[in-house]
């Protein structure tokens, strides 16, 4: 594994970043975890962004799968798909990713252990097998898209699910432009006639995902 992510940084993959250190500590955990596959983001210290993917969680800690790590003890801020945003400090290093413990209060994490149960149990239940394509119409539809350079244009929202939004504008931006929805950077990834859809550099958090919801 070693002389492979060596291989990685040579090909400039990991170009910047830190690869894993191949150190591993004991294992110990509080809480039953829930082997949970969830994309993500995470952001170190250095407050630069990797992608990452979930191994399995609990209220009190995550395993994450990723290709560059940090320092135990490391602040670490992690968004997932349908949890939204957790902090945590960096408990153990794993030769494929990081082992964290969340920091969080007894209330967040009432509701990490109430979005794990709904995972773990949505094909009994028969719900969507992803919520990332539920959409929302808010109430305020109005956002001003700010791009590169300062220049801003009007538009109004459609809808809008956790991962990005469909807006009705006039301006024809090109694909992969990006931009702040309101306050919420993002990148054009497609175009139709009378507007374009969006992806969110960052999921939204559930926790604000309804018609109240202001970009």
């Amino acid at each position: 594994m070693a002389g492979e992510l060596a291989s990685l940084v040579n090909r400039g993959k990991l170009s910047g970043a830190r690869a894993l250190a191949l150190r591993v500590a004991p294992d110990q955990r509080r809480h039953q975890r829930v082997a949970v596959a969830l994309l993500g983001r995470y952001m170190l210290a250095d407050r630069q962004e990797y992608p990452c993917q979930t191994v399995d969680m609990s209220p009190g800690g995550v395993r994450l799968t990723c290709a560059v790590g940090g320092a135990v003890g490391e602040r670490i801020v992690i968004y997932l798909d349908h949890v939204g945003r957790i902090e945590g400090t960096i408990a153990r290093l794993l030769p494929d990713g990081v082992a964290v413990a969340i920091g969080a209060t007894t209330r967040k994490r009432d509701k990490i252990a109430s979005q794990l149960t709904w995972l773990a149990n949505r094909a009994a239940l028969g719900l969507p097998e992803d919520r990332r394509h539920e959409r929302v119409v808010p109430r305020q539809t109005l956002a001003i898209l700010r791009l590169d350079g300062g220049r801003e244009v009007e538009a109004r929202i459609i809808d809008v699910s956790l991962s990005g939004a469909a807006l009705a504008c006039e301006a024809e931006l090109p694909l992969e432009s990006a931009l702040t929805v309101g306050g919420t950077p993002a990148r054009v990834v497609r175009r139709f006639k009378g507007g374009l859809a969006v992806e969110f550099r960052l999921p939204l958090s559930p926790d604000r995902f309804d018609e109240t919801l202001v970009l």
